[in-house]
């Protein structure tokens, strides 16, 4: 039996986001799809996380086991020849027995863009989210100050956000080793976070609500009180979808 880890970038544009379900169109079908036919085997894939509807990936991570004895380059280039356009598997790998895509993460990145032009070019619409409006950046990288390190993220957390299955004992505790907001480029903004875990929505609402800051409408002091409150019900709507890539999984 081998274990098989992929690294898949998408664009997730028209799926219901990673996890497979029965009547819409996932990442996770797609490729168990592909992989069953060409292996002629059961697949289940196991991914480094469950990323939104809408949301892409540059580095996901996912792993499988088979006996089936195709090599890697044929397995890598029958899939990507079946494969639908906006779902590339870009690195095949033999892993060691016990890597599980998910369970042996250390950490993840993401970023998040946001286009600044009066004008949308129609090319970035499905992955920069527009907001044709002067920011106050340094309150906002104030607020990224504040969530970096271990942190109760109760408030930026989404119903149904923790896997129940497993124990953690931390909750909705997570840790930030990143939290910057960078100019990518003329009138384009970047978010970058990376962390040791990420619950349900709550990049996209730090996001929006650190977005509060940048137009004025929140100050750096009631967006700590946010964070302090530990409820979700206070922070700002949740940033769309669109804007969110995930960038890398890192393991040991």
């Amino acid at each position: 039996m081998r274990n098989v880890k992929l690294t898949i970038a998408f664009d997730g544009t028209n799926y219901s986001g990673w996890q497979k379900q029965l009547n819409a169109p996932t990442i996770q079908g797609e490729l168990e799809k592909v992989l069953g036919t060409i292996t002629n085997n059961s697949v289940v894939l196991h991914g480094a996380g469950r990323t939104d509807a809408g949301v892409h990936a540059l580095g996901m991570v996912a792993s499988f086991q088979t006996n089936s004895l195709i090599s890697l380059p044929e397995l890598l280039r029958g899939a990507n020849s079946i494969l639908p356009l906006s779902i590339r598997i870009l690195e095949i790998k033999n892993a060691a027995p016990d890597f599980h895509a998910r369970f042996s993460t250390t950490s993840k990145t993401y970023f998040y863009t946001i286009d600044t032009g009066a004008i949308q070019s129609p090319v970035k619409r499905l992955y920069a989210v527009h907001i044709p409006q002067n920011l106050t950046i340094e309150p906002m990288q104030q607020c990224l100050d504040l969530i970096t390190g271990t942190h109760d993220f109760a408030s930026f957390e989404a119903s149904g956000s923790r896997d129940k299955s497993i124990t953690t004992g931390r909750g909705s505790v997570r840790t930030l080793q990143e939290a910057v907001l960078h100019k990518a480029g003329k009138d384009e903004l970047q978010f970058i976070f990376t962390g040791d875990g990420f619950l349900r929505h709550m990049v996209r609402n730090i996001v929006g609500t650190v977005l509060e800051v940048g137009k004025e409408k929140k100050t750096v002091e009631e967006f700590k009180k946010i964070l302090e409150a530990k409820n979700r019900s206070v922070a700002a709507a949740t940033a769309p979808a669109h804007g969110l890539f995930l960038k890398t999984v890192h393991y040991k």
